[in-house]
């Protein structure tokens, strides 16, 4: 029976019969896998520890019909500890995972930027580089990008008018000018604009410096646009919101 081997980020794990587990991965190569973890929740397992949320491992997996089965499994980025000790860390890490579940809907189609973009926000994150919040937020806003909702923070998202615009539109894409504006548009400050664009584009010394009430309102931004667009609530995000 056909082996295949591949780098892949632990999304979520479910219990099956009393030692097993199903694990849902994001690979590089091979999209989301679900395999079979056999005897994995044993203490006497020698990777069980390796097939947690949040852990980027290289493993080994026999294709099976309905699941495929987990035969070896090494650890690469071992960032479960670090996220798991701190709530904030946690909770970013859990909606980022919730999202690339959702984004990467289907099994065994190859999604590489969406594998990479998860394992360096993991990374970032385990590390501690940047506040949890910035994180995810820039996380979510690459990721939607990459799977075809790229939002629109300078040039008008309906009619393409150079910024910088004053209102920020949901459903139509992001920032819209005073006549493409429709009923119900909010109006962040400019620092937010900029800090979004920041989150967007990967500039880390402007998110950095940015101030407590601009990243609050930005992640406000960031949730709602997440939501619109992925039609389902990440509950993760409840979390987040309630800690704040």
């Amino acid at each position: 029976m056909p082996l295949y081997r591949d780098d892949a980020i632990v999304l979520r794990t479910h219990k099956l019969g009393e030692a097993d587990r199903i694990v849902t991965f994001l690979t590089r190569e091979h999209g989301k896998v679900r395999a079979v973890g056999r005897g994995v929740r044993r203490t006497s397992s020698r990777f069980g520890a390796r097939l947690e949320p949040f852990m980027v491992v290289d493993v080994q997996l026999h294709t099976g019909r309905s699941l495929d089965t987990v035969t070896q499994v090494e650890t690469v980025g071992p960032y479960a500890r670090a996220i798991c000790e701190d709530y904030a860390l946690y909770t970013s890490g859990a909606a980022m995972l919730e999202a690339a579940d959702r984004l990467v809907a289907a099994e065994h189609e190859p999604a590489v930027q969406q594998y990479w973009l998860l394992a360096g926000a993991l990374r970032a994150l385990s590390e501690r580089a940047h506040a949890p919040g910035l994180v995810l937020d820039s996380y979510l806003l690459r990721a939607l990008a990459v799977a075809g909702w790229a939002a629109s923070f300078t040039e008008c998202a309906r009619c393409g008018e150079p910024g910088p615009h004053h209102a920020f539109s949901v459903g139509t894409g992001g920032a819209v000018c005073s006549r493409c504006r429709p009923p119900g548009s909010t109006a962040p400050a400019p620092e937010t604009f900029a800090l979004l664009g920041a989150l967007l584009g990967g500039d880390w010394t402007t998110a950095d410096a940015s101030e407590p009430r601009h990243r609050t309102e930005a992640s406000g931004l960031v949730a709602a646009y997440s939501q619109y667009y992925l039609e389902r609530t990440l509950r993760s995000l409840r979390m987040i919101e309630r800690e704040a």
